[in-house]
């Protein structure tokens, strides 16, 4: 048994591939993208150091997730485990294999969805699969899994209450906002990174990339604070205070602004752990 440390909450990113390339994609995943250096076996290993360490939670991420072969497999290790898991997936392509997975107690999911319009939604997506994304919420929800959607405000034409209608329409009972963020494929120039985050960076939370690289937030992909290929995770997240720091000086925003992001830069304040209900980054 490790240490056990504060993280409750643990994104696996397993792959850095998606049929879509998002104009907004905070890791700039598309199809050309791979599953990284991180094999099954590793990412069982990271699972088994996670329940040790006293992590709950587990977020199956991507690029796209269900690309993944072993998905299936490391879902079942992490309930073995007795973790909650969540897959945050965009429900363009689920195999019959991955419902029977979806369907079983302590799973949930987490979709983003853009526009009611099928047009802006394959503007922002990069491919027209809104009637697929569609009809997989509504099987979801039919078939009694839990599941989230978030709305990325992105800009005007979207029309963002009409998207919450037609999620609310379709059964959707958890629906967040999150507003653009300026990092991977959505960087601006004019933008400084750390100003993007929430400030809520390593409370509660760390995620693990696909070449096993440790950070304090998928968003804060330039703040490695270790690898689980060369160390166990219980000893990298015992660095995450430091990490937190760093960011500190770096200027993280103070609180969490759903709506729009000043550009104002101030010492971090947390306030209180973040746990991605919440939080919908892609």
């Amino acid at each position: 048994m490790g240490e056990r440390s504060s993280i409750a909450f643990l994104w696996l990113e397993i792959t850095g591939r998606c049929q879509l390339a998002c104009v907004h994609c905070y890791a700039g995943s598309s199809p050309s993208g791979s599953h990284g250096s991180m094999i099954t076996e590793d990412w069982k290993r990271v699972i088994g150091e996670a329940a040790d360490a006293g992590v709950r939670t587990v977020q199956f991420i991507g690029g796209e997730p269900t690309l993944h072969p072993g998905l299936a497999d490391l879902i079942d290790y992490a309930l073995r485990h007795t973790l909650k898991v969540e897959v945050f997936t965009n429900l363009v392509h689920v195999t019959d294999i991955l419902w029977e997975t979806f369907s079983r107690p302590g799973v949930s999911l987490a979709t983003s969805y853009y526009s009611a319009d099928p047009g802006r939604h394959a503007a922002i997506t990069g491919r027209p699969t809104h009637a697929r994304t569609r009809a997989n919420i509504a099987k979801a929800v039919g078939a009694g899994i839990p599941l989230r959607a978030g709305i990325i405000d992105l800009d005007p034409d979207q029309h963002t209450d009409r998207a919450d209608s037609e999620l609310a329409g379709l059964g959707v009972r958890a629906i967040g906002y999150d507003r653009f963020r300026g990092l991977g494929r959505g960087a601006r120039g004019d933008l400084v990174p750390a100003t993007q985050l929430c400030g809520q960076c390593g409370l509660g939370s760390a995620a693990v990339s696909p070449d096993g690289t440790v950070w304090p937030c998928v968003m804060a992909r330039w703040m490695a604070v270790g690898n689980v290929r060369q160390h166990s995770l219980g000893e990298i997240l015992a660095e995450l205070p430091g990490a937190r720091a760093d960011l500190t000086k770096q200027g993280m925003r103070v609180t969490v602004d759903q709506t729009m992001n000043t550009g104002t830069c101030t010492p971090c304040g947390p306030q209180g752990n973040c746990y991605p209900i919440h939080c919908h980054p892609r």
